[in-house]
């Protein structure tokens, strides 16, 4: 189902509308890559090396979890169709996980969190990474955790949100723009070759059948039972309890306190405060 020819891609955001995972996004919702730096190019050292003096002697990592959450983002010049350039790739922050872990100097790390979701791998990844880290985790989400974000902000040991951020957003979606009606207007008539009965399933250039529909909300439902699990795991809280809350919407931060979802109410004065007494010396933050 994922090896589609893939033509067009938009995401749409709202201030009220909270975009969920992007799952196989059906064909056409699958090319949204573009490029930011390679791990290899992500060094802890050479951004030590370049910062001020106050940087160089920083004891905590931090790192920066925004905009639409991918697996990999492909190097530059890789002839992407998107024009969204608002993108993070767990395999980049999983780079600089372990590089954090294995520098003496870095006592402990904050993901710092603004990001409406993105694909549920990717939030998967980062989740079990922060969870799998030997030294203290943070997660501060600002205006925005939810979807795959939030799913990867569970894995830090302590969740922090301001009381007007979005949080949450336990659903799936798999939701695109069909073209048939359209390509019936301009005079395009959609040919399918493939073998397979449903090797074509989800081109955006043919209608649906009903049995395309199952496949696809029999895979949403596994994703979402998936998440519903993770969430329950890392933030200790029963299965019923959470799957009470996972209709897809998000909720403010005092709320998703009340709910179990984050811990503390604040933003970086608070996170710093709780790290330097979890470290037992004042934090002081690099940021990649």
């Amino acid at each position: 189902m994922m090896n589609f020819i893939n033509k067009y891609k938009k995401i749409f955001y709202t201030p009220a509308v909270i975009i969920g995972f992007i799952v196989l996004s059906i064909a056409s919702n699958f090319l949204y890559y573009n490029f930011i730096q390679s791990p290899e190019a992500l060094s802890l050292d050479d951004s030590l090396d370049s910062g001020s003096e106050e940087e160089k002697d920083c004891n905590v990592l931090g790192i920066n979890l925004h905009g639409t959450l991918l697996t990999y983002l492909p190097p530059e010049g890789g002839g992407s169709l998107i024009e969204d350039t608002d993108m993070v790739s767990s395999e980049d922050i999983l780079y600089l996980i372990d590089q954090a872990i294995e520098d003496d100097k870095i006592k402990a790390l904050i993901l710092e969190v603004d990001s409406y979701g993105g694909l549920p791998v990717a939030g998967e990844e980062v989740a079990i990474a922060l969870k799998a880290s030997t030294k203290p985790t943070v997660a501060m989400i600002r205006q925005a955790g939810t979807s795959a974000a939030y799913w990867a902000a569970t894995g830090a040991q302590r969740i922090f949100a301001s009381k007007n951020s979005d949080v949450g957003s336990l659903g799936v979606t798999m939701s695109y723009l069909e073209n048939v009606s359209k390509n019936q207007k301009e005079g395009l008539n959609f040919v399918s070759l493939s073998s397979g009965k449903y090797k074509d399933t989800g081109n955006p250039d043919r209608t649906l059948t009903d049995d395309e529909k199952a496949l696809f909300m029999r895979d949403l439902k596994i994703v979402h039972q998936n998440f519903i699990d993770a969430v329950s795991v890392n933030r200790n809280l029963s299965i019923e309890n959470v799957r009470a809350i996972a209709d897809g919407s998000s909720v403010l931060g005092e709320r998703a306190k009340a709910l179990g979802l984050i811990d503390e109410i604040g933003s970086l004065l608070e996170v710093e405060k709780y790290l330097s007494e979890k470290i037992g010396e004042k934090s002081v933050i690099c940021w990649n």
